[in-house]
């Protein structure tokens, strides 16, 4: 399988260039073949959330169950608008000059049962226009099969917890391929696996705010990757000699790197970095396959502690290879307490001053070990990946706007 990763960043980039280092005073331009563009989640700009065959997906009812675990109490009934206005959408590509558009599909616009017995023709509609819009004015499509928009029905079955997604999953994704494939030819499957599973079903940060961390965000995890396979074969095997494109998965990642040079903080740092993002990319782009194995031992180990006859944490392998967190990995992490935050907590605003660590302004963590997490980590990141551990392919920096932020008023 060819690595096509993303990794979570303020701006959209795909280059071949080497990389060149200049000065502050030098002149600053961006290399040749470096194409601009940006990105959008269906839930985030859509609105229509009910109209024409849409049914109801799981942040929908979340914010209609919860009217205000959005902090401003808002939702993405209306959002931007985009299922009426794309045609203004577009035009403001144009006025961007973008290269390139990131969009997701809406499942249960597609498929309102959530299953493909029925196709949604004014669902296939509204992406046929968006998508010849698009290319009428010479703007690549770049579409993700999912971004965090479960048909609810889906969900009060299980959800991703649910191993028979793989196929509900599949299922859709050849839909997808049937009605849009000759047209675009780049695709990513899910978004973000990390956020869907930690946040959504080990914690209370997104949709669907189940809180079993260590169970819920597991089962997650195997189903989403072994979904994610069956997707990516599915193309490979039926769509990829015909229309000619490219498929692969979107990942968020961020770097630790440890507090001093002891071995304790060394390991802590290598142990965060396996459980933070690479339980997902290892299973699919190392040569061994299956989750990382400082996870398994870790978590097998701990699980024994507990007291459960089995562990917490199921191996991915089935009959093709795919290609919690943190009460498991027994280290904590931090951020320097004088770093600004953005309109989320969690993203900080650094200056190329801040790019180095400085112990000085450090908030000690009381778990085992401390982590800084900076912005020189992009750099790392891509260095773990290449020459890394993982097979080597193109790797795509595409962003992913965060749309809420969570009232802690909400008691789950």
């Amino acid at each position: 399988m060819k690595l096509m990763c993303s990794v979570l960043l303020l701006c959209w980039s795909v280059s071949l260039a080497a990389e060149v280092r200049t000065t502050r005073n030098d002149l600053r331009k961006f290399p040749d073949g470096f194409l601009f563009g940006t990105a959008t989640a269906s839930y985030q700009v859509e609105g229509a959330w009910d109209e024409d065959g849409k049914t109801e997906n799981i942040w929908d009812h979340m914010t209609h169950t919860h009217t205000c675990i959005i902090q401003d109490c808002s939702n993405g009934d209306v959002a931007d608008d985009s299922y009426h206005q794309y045609e203004r959408d577009v035009e403001m590509m144009r006025e961007l000059g973008l290269d390139f558009y990131r969009f997701s599909l809406s499942w249960p616009r597609l498929l309102p049962s959530g299953f493909a017995d029925r196709v949604n023709e004014a669902g296939v509609a509204y992406y046929n226009n968006l998508i010849n819009e698009m290319l009428k004015y010479n703007i690549e499509p770049m579409i993700t099969l999912y971004h965090w928009d479960l048909p609810q029905r889906l969900q009060d079955l299980g959800g991703w917890a649910n191993p028979h997604i793989v196929d509900w999953f599949g299922d859709y994704a050849r839909v997808a391929f049937e009605q849009f494939g000759d047209r675009v030819k780049y695709w990513l499957t899910i978004n973000e696996p990390r956020e869907i599973c930690y946040q959504g079903y080990g914690a209370t940060e997104k949709a669907p705010v189940l809180n079993v961390t260590g169970i819920g965000d597991y089962l997650c995890a195997k189903n989403l990757l072994l979904a994610h396979a069956r997707a990516y074969h599915i193309y490979d095997d039926d769509f990829r000699s015909t229309n000619g494109g490219a498929i692969g998965i979107s990942f968020s990642a961020k770097w630790y790197e440890p507090e001093t040079d002891s071995e304790e903080d060394i390991l802590a740092a290598e142990e965060q970095n396996q459980f933070e993002w690479n339980e997902y990319v290892h299973p699919i782009y190392s040569e061994t396959g299956d989750f990382p194995p400082i996870m398994k031992e870790k978590i097998a180990a701990k699980s024994v502690q507990q007291g459960f006859p089995r562990s917490r944490n199921e191996s991915v392998y089935q009959t093709r290879p795919v290609p919690s967190f943190y009460d498991d990995l027994d280290t904590g992490f931090y951020q320097p307490s004088d770093w600004e935050s953005a309109a989320s907590s969690w993203l900080k605003i650094c200056s190329s001053e801040t790019d180095q660590l400085d112990g000085s302004n450090l908030d000690q963590s009381q778990n085992l070990a401390s982590i800084g997490s900076h912005t020189y980590g992009t750099d790392m990141l891509f260095s773990d990946i290449d020459p890394g551990p993982y097979r080597n392919g193109p790797c795509y920096l595409t962003p992913v706007n965060d749309y809420h932020q969570q009232s802690a008023a909400l008691p789950l």
